[in-house]
């Protein structure tokens, strides 16, 4: 099976900074494929290469077996790109903004009107065609952008963050929306900082910081590698649990007024901390991709 995407020792220097470090991976015909990673990481460095926004340092970057370098304006015509900026054009209601995107892919007036209109009904805005781009919520212009990068029936569809700063409902939306589209077979490259929203829609993904790889994989497969079944998290330990912690060689993050203990049997060893060490309380939940992230990229806060 070809790969869609193919980057081999992927680099990108601007100046003595070194935004993309040497990375190398692929993307499958028909995944959802996620980039994620704090700020800075180098995800947004990434895509834009792999749709020629950017150029690359070093390395080498396939599409649809293509050569990047040689094959830029073959390769542009058969992917999809939602960015970030919401750069809608404010003159132009939301169907003329779909009609004249379609003009650019060499789509007739009449086919990019009928595809403006069957793409405004599917992201479900065709109540709102006359209107202009500002008078949308932020959740129907995120839509709005994702309609435009599918006018030209992309084999390859890259979102950039897709749903960053909307409301839960207009999210969900957003998610069912990508999830009919996978279903259908699209590719799907995403970068996103929401751990429920890789876990949900990635087949396969990887997280990177300051510009490297640190780990690849199954969403479900890298939380039971890294950080187990279950999670215990302990307010204001006591040095007894410490002591215990210790002695039994529990993998454990301890940050003073809070502790985060992993374990694969959680139930069994949650029953004996709460008996005896919890004095302020502790809980038991269900691992997550997010604890996953936080222990590989750390907690401190990035500008």
């Amino acid at each position: 099976m070809q790969a869609i995407i193919t980057a081999k020792n992927l680099t990108k220097r601007y100046g003595d900074l070194v935004a993309v470090d040497d990375i190398s991976f692929n993307v499958l015909p028909g995944e959802c494929y996620g980039i994620l990673g704090p700020n800075g990481a180098g995800k947004t460095t990434t895509i834009r290469m792999i749709y020629g926004f950017s150029p690359m340092t070093a390395g080498e970057l396939t599409v649809f077996g293509l050569d990047l370098r040689k094959h830029l304006c073959a390769i542009k015509s058969r992917i999809g790109v939602c960015q970030q900026e919401n750069n809608l054009d404010p003159d132009l209601n939301l169907l003329q903004n779909l009609e004249v995107f379609g003009l650019f892919f060499n789509l007739t007036g009449r086919q990019a009107h009928e595809k403006a209109q069957a793409l405004l009904e599917f992201m479900s805005l065709d109540h709102r065609k006359d209107a202009k781009a500002l008078e949308l919520s932020g959740g129907m212009t995120r839509r709005m952008v994702l309609a435009r990068a599918l006018i030209n029936d992309p084999e390859l569809l890259i979102l950039d963050e897709p749903t960053t700063g909307l409301d839960p409902q207009s999210r969900h939306q957003v998610w069912e929306r990508l999830e009919e589209l996978k279903k259908k077979g699209l590719t799907v490259l995403l970068t996103t900082h929401y751990m429920d929203e890789a876990s949900r829609l990635c087949d396969r993904l990887l997280i990177m910081d300051h510009g490297r790889i640190l780990v690849e994989g199954r969403p479900a497969d890298l939380i039971r590698q890294y950080v187990g079944h279950d999670i215990i998290e302990v307010a204001e330990p006591s040095s007894d649990l410490r002591a215990y912690v210790k002695a039994r060689q529990l993998q454990v993050e301890d940050f003073g007024h809070r502790m985060i203990i992993y374990e694969s049997n959680g139930s069994n060893l949650y029953q004996e901390i709460s008996k005896k060490y919890c004095q302020e309380g502790c809980l038991l939940r269900m691992a997550s991709l997010e604890d996953v992230f936080l222990k590989l990229t750390g907690r401190e806060l990035r500008e």
